[in-house]
């Protein structure tokens, strides 16, 4: 089950980065037109729906290598059971929270599958298929949270250290 998980959270940051040099062909390509007076219709809302998909798609990947800004003032002053009992209910809500997301996101992109919903865009896309990158990135975030927490309950979890000094450029 592990290998299975890791293997999703990585193939999601996988296709964060694909998305991510997509967004890069997109803006170059804007960035030529204007070089050599050519237009691509869509070439902006194309980028900010890749721009969206990659963000929360690596949102899980994110949250597994302990790369979300954590506030932890509270949590290195407490020790023992208190500690644990604060990371329970941390990681419990986030779950929680998390599920309502993915839920919403997914039920959002539905809608407009439903409704037929299409850009405002010249390119008039139809928004259920950008929407499908946050939904999915928004459920993987949500199993992330709860393998964190059961990892937590189990008392398998890899809590990271706090080394925001060495991240500061």
């Amino acid at each position: 089950m592990r290998k299975a998980l890791d293997a999703l959270y990585n193939g999601a940051a996988a296709l964060a980065a694909f998305f991510m040099v997509c967004l890069l062909g997109m803006v170059l390509l804007s960035v030529a037109g204007r070089q050599f007076h050519f237009h691509v219709p869509g070439t902006d809302a194309y980028a900010g729906y890749l721009m969206a998909a990659s963000g929360f798609l690596a949102l899980a990947h994110t949250l597994k290598r302990g790369e979300h800004i954590r506030v932890t003032l509270i949590l290195g002053a407490v020790k023992g059971r208190w500690k644990k009992g604060l990371e329970l209910w941390a990681l419990g809500f986030a779950s929680a929270l998390s599920a309502l997301f993915a839920f919403y996101c997914c039920r959002l992109a539905w809608q407009s599958r439903t409704f037929h919903d299409i850009s405002t865009a010249s390119d008039a896309t139809p928004l259920w298929i950008p929407q499908i990158g946050m939904a999915v990135g928004t459920v993987i975030l949500a199993i992330a949270f709860f393998d964190e927490l059961v990892l937590e309950i189990r008392g398998q979890r890899f809590a990271p250290s706090s080394d925001e000094s060495l991240r500061n450029e």
